[in-house]
């Protein structure tokens, strides 16, 4: 096989122009509150074979990239997702990530089969590829939209668990192996995986944490790059052995990105930045992947109505059983019904059965791109006003403090950067009220770039910068108390931490 060093210089000049519209184009779609898959899925059709008439068709190969991707973007979601926010609502999430995924892929199944008169074959691959939520639009949209914790929560645990049993049954599906496995033996092998990958994400996790926190690397760019190496090592070794390989690194991540880390804010906007490069990367490889000129009214009519058995009858049905198990007001689960945002993960899923060679696969996936732009356009955008509407909305609420971590490994101790934010109550304490732990001190404040050799009746301002050193056996204790004034003020120390 021969090598072209030009065919490099051009996917290079391509590639990076195509990298940084789609950069700029971030901006543009968060204004519009969409999803910025939108925008890439759309740079791809406009780069293929009926654009600028780059050929891409290699389903094994789309398959092999959108499952890479996939990965990127949960570890992201796990190391960025507070698990104190999501505590109380994991019930839930894990129940719409198993039994309102099977709710949904069977009222999509019998409608799509019985009302679009699809082959059952068809039918059932539809509901499936059709029934997770999209991680990377989760985390997009509904983080800019002031919602209450456990509601965040739920809709994030849920995109980030509900890829292991869908992509079992798609394949299963597509290599015409469910009708020799039968119903029963489905389930034992969808909570064999979704077992063995949360467990194996959770040793990755908590042996990856220990190992950091212990490792005295040479240079802090090495954290981020070790942080996600260990989220992929579960995601590998549940593969391995046949378990989730997306449960695990989501898990893994999960754990690592609550876990008291050196770097964790460097780590997270590292993985920030390596994620939106996969969403690009992924979205515009399967907007090439179609060929607009299959599309017909035909398709457009059956990606509609095929979108409205979803989002108006599947949906609703799988989030009114899947809270049984955690019920909620009416008004928030009516938000969970229209938040169910599928994104780029039933495109993702479709490249199974075009990978298998299933008959009819490409119209099935023609359908399936039609009805994520769609419905994309019409719940992404709208999100906000849902929210008002059913009066779930509440005021954003910032961080009061942001805390970040460096390893002094001679002295066994850690150095903390902590920013008062516009919100918090520290304003105005001083440095002696801030009664931290015996050993642990305030070294030193930066005031608009002048740095400030702080005494005890220091007092402390909006937008602050604290140098605290702490004993590493006393951080967590440090971290909570500097929390705790964040969030009472002086008088925490009789109204004590509060969630």
């Amino acid at each position: 096989m021969s090598f072209d060093v030009h065919d490099l210089d051009t996917f290079v000049l391509v590639g990076s122009a195509v990298t940084f519209l789609a950069i700029l184009a971030v901006r543009v779609s968060s204004r519009a509150g969409l999803p910025s898959l939108l925008v890439y899925l759309l740079m791809g059709v406009a780069l293929g074979e009926k654009g600028l008439g780059i050929g891409f068709e290699d389903a094994e190969l789309a398959h092999a990239l959108g499952f890479a991707a996939l990965a990127i973007i949960l570890a992201e979601g796990g190391l960025t997702t507070s698990w104190r926010e999501m505590r109380s609502s994991i019930r839930l999430g894990v129940s719409l990530a198993t039994v309102g995924v099977a709710v949904s892929v069977a009222v999509v199944a019998l409608g799509s089969h019985f009302l679009l008169g699809l082959p059952w074959e068809l039918a059932l691959l539809l509901g499936a590829v059709t029934s997770p939520t999209d991680a990377a639009a989760v985390f997009s949209v509904l983080r800019v939209v002031p919602l209450p914790k456990k509601l965040t929560g739920t809709l994030e645990a849920e995109s980030g668990l509900n890829d292991a049993p869908t992509v079992v049954l798609v394949t299963l599906v597509a290599s015409g192996a469910l009708d020799e496995h039968g119903p029963l033996a489905l389930f034992g092998i969808v909570a064999y995986e979704l077992a063995a990958g949360t467990a194996i994400g959770l040793a990755a996790g908590f042996g990856g944490a220990w190992i950091m926190r212990r490792a005295a690397l040479p240079s802090s760019g090495l954290y981020p790059l070790a942080v996600l190496t260990i989220a992929f090592l579960g995601y590998g070794s549940a593969s391995f052995v046949h378990g989730s390989g997306f449960a695990a690194v989501y898990v893994a991540s999960l754990v690592l990105g609550n876990s008291e880390l050196p770097h964790r804010a460097a780590t997270r906007s590292f993985a920030e930045g390596v994620a939106w490069l996969a969403q690009i990367g992924l979205f515009v490889m399967l907007g090439l992947l179609l060929s607009p000129g299959r599309i017909t009214l035909e398709t457009v009519g059956l990606a509609i109505l095929a979108g409205l058995i979803l989002t108006l009858v599947a949906r609703p049905l799988s989030v009114l059983v899947s809270a049984v198990v955690q019920p909620m007001p009416w008004r928030e689960l009516g938000f969970i019904s229209w938040a169910g945002l599928r994104g780029a993960v039933p495109i993702v899923l479709m490249t199974i059965p075009l990978a298998e060679g299933i008959d009819q696969a490409e119209r099935l996936f023609d359908i399936v791109f039609v009805m994520v732009v769609i419905y994309t356009l019409l719940t992404g955008p709208t999100l906000p006003m849902v929210a008002r509407v059913l009066k779930v909305a509440r005021r954003s609420e910032p961080r009061g403090l942001e805390v970040e971590a460096a390893p002094l490994e001679r002295i066994a101790a850690d150095l903390l950067q902590v920013t008062i934010s516009p919100v918090s109550k520290m304003h105005g304490v001083e440095v002696g009220e801030l009664r931290l732990p015996t050993g642990a001190s305030v070294s030193m404040v930066i005031r608009e770039g002048r740095t400030i050799v702080p005494e005890r009746r220091t007092v402390l301002r909006h937008g602050d910068d604290l140098l605290v050193v702490t004993p590493r056996k006393l951080r967590e204790r440090t971290e909570e108390r500097l929390r705790q004034v964040s969030a009472h003020g002086r008088l925490a120390q009789w109204l004590g931490h509060r969630d």
